[in-house]
């Protein structure tokens, strides 16, 4: 792929000017397992914006629904009084606006308001989600998941954990195409801590560049202040910086295209100079 379609926004994914690019999380929810609760009014939820604008963020990325283990499911109509206000508020702000959600009423409304790209924990796979998005111009991320938010951290397994998320990314990637979905709009994402164990993380983690190249997509990685990151530095979520500049730093590494973290500032120095470095 030489550029990655993100409604009015176009990436180059490969070239002299290509550069992994930095999601930057805006959380507007009371529950989110990081900062729930703290961008929760449209004036803070603006100002962190403008912070992520003024830090370089490429995307900003709006959630109105906690994904985190245990989390209960939102409401349709709550969802939407969450996020549509920002949604309208950032869409002319000069920076690619994504909506975190696997609701196709709440995509629809959002590519209405000028959303540029959806980034779906489920895949596309709820009924009428691919109807729902074929006909724009947005890019769309397609993560893998295995069970539900509520019991996804219960028990997961895999016979090959690898071979698994990539068929499964695989044939989601298949079905887009196949509603006319054009290969630039889509990007992938294995799905840290969704379903999985640590060890499945870190085995993901290193074949972010294989599971790429298998399906011949940009591959986003979303490891932001994580349990993974805790797990192995034994430190609380509010002191993983510098755990989760690492991990961002090991994504492109192994071949990430896209960054989703909190710390937007931290992390587009951190790829700067990574890139200065490389040989």
């Amino acid at each position: 792929m030489t550029n990655f379609q993100c409604g009015r926004f176009r990436f180059p994914m490969t070239g002299p000017k290509a550069r992994p690019l930095v999601m930057g999380i805006l959380n507007v929810t009371p529950d989110s397992f990081s900062d729930g609760g703290r961008f929760q009014s449209l004036d803070f939820a603006m100002t962190h914006a403008e912070r992520m604008m003024a830090d370089g963020v490429d995307i900003i990325d709006i959630g109105g629904e906690s994904s985190r283990p245990g989390a209960p499911a939102l409401p349709l109509q709550q969802e939407l009084d969450r996020v549509m206000p920002v949604i309208y508020a950032l869409r002319d702000c000069g920076k690619a606006i994504s909506i975190d959600t696997y609701k196709p009423e709440v995509m629809r409304e959002a590519l209405i308001a000028g959303a540029d790209m959806i980034n779906d924990i489920g895949g596309f796979g709820a009924p009428g989600a691919l109807t729902a998005v074929k006909d724009s111009e947005a890019a769309l991320c397609i993560m893998h998941m295995q069970g539900q938010p509520q019991t996804m951290q219960a028990q997961p397994a895999y016979a090959d954990v690898i071979s698994e998320v990539a068929a499964f990314l695989e044939q989601r990637v298949k079905d887009a195409v196949a509603a006319q979905i054009t290969p630039d709009r889509l990007c992938i994402d294995p799905g840290f801590g969704f379903g999985k164990t640590v060890d499945h993380n870190y085995a993901l983690l290193k074949n972010l560049r294989t599971l790429g190249e298998r399906i011949g997509l940009p591959v986003l990685a979303g490891m932001s202040r994580k349990s993974m990151i805790g797990q192995i530095t034994g430190r609380p979520v509010e002191q993983r910086l510098a755990g989760s500049l690492a991990a961002a730093i090991a994504a492109v590494a192994h071949g990430a295209m896209l960054v989703r973290v909190h710390d937007v500032a931290e992390t587009v120095d951190a790829l700067k100079v990574w890139q200065a470095a490389r040989p």
